[in-house]
């Protein structure tokens, strides 16, 4: 009777879960997870209205297709086996969205009070915004080949300009405005 306890698989219920790829498993968990995040800040954003887009229905599209393929790949962590998780690094991520922040922060300008004080970020323009958030996301690399970064980085920003200056015609500052 021991050995009979000992053979049988664990979870209990009637479905026995076991996690089989923990990498995929919780990826997929944490990728649903930035999905239904999305699908949150896009809620009070007006969807499609017959044929026409708004602002809210690309986000929603992208949120809907992001939480599908991160089920496929949390279900998939249940069937089949993969590699056991290792310790997770932070210090790419976290410059990733810092570089983020930086753009978001540095593209128009900033004020906002620290303690009372008043401190004001200048609006820094599209392209020293974009070379800049470019630059602190290379950070994140554990090897930089800085001549390689620094021209791609001078592609990106040209590329970033033409795309949303001209080609979409937004009306982002390309310069810096003090």
């Amino acid at each position: 009777m021991a050995e009979d306890a000992q053979s049988r698989p664990t979870g209990g219920g009637i479905f026995p879960l076991r996690i089989r790829g923990p990498r995929e498993f919780y990826g997929g968990l944490a990728l649903v997870a930035v999905a239904l995040f999305a699908l949150w800040a896009a809620s009070d954003l007006a969807g499609m209205r017959g044929f026409s887009f708004g602002p809210g229905t690309t986000p929603r599209l992208f949120a809907g297709l992001l939480i599908v393929v991160g089920a496929g790949i949390a279900i998939s962590g249940l069937l089949v086996d993969g590699p056991p998780l290792e310790s997770y690094a932070l210090r790419g991520p976290a410059l990733v969205v810092c570089a983020i922040v930086v753009f978001a922060v540095t593209i128009r300008g900033f004020r906002f009070s620290f303690f009372g004080l008043p401190v004001r970020i200048p609006e820094l323009g599209l392209i020293v915004a974009t070379f800049l958030a470019y630059m602190i996301s290379v950070l994140a690399a554990r090897e930089i080949r800085w001549v390689e970064s620094l021209i791609a980085g001078a592609v990106m920003t040209a590329f970033c300009v033409v795309l949303f200056r001209y080609l979409l015609q937004l009306p982002f500052p390309l310069w810096p405005a003090f």
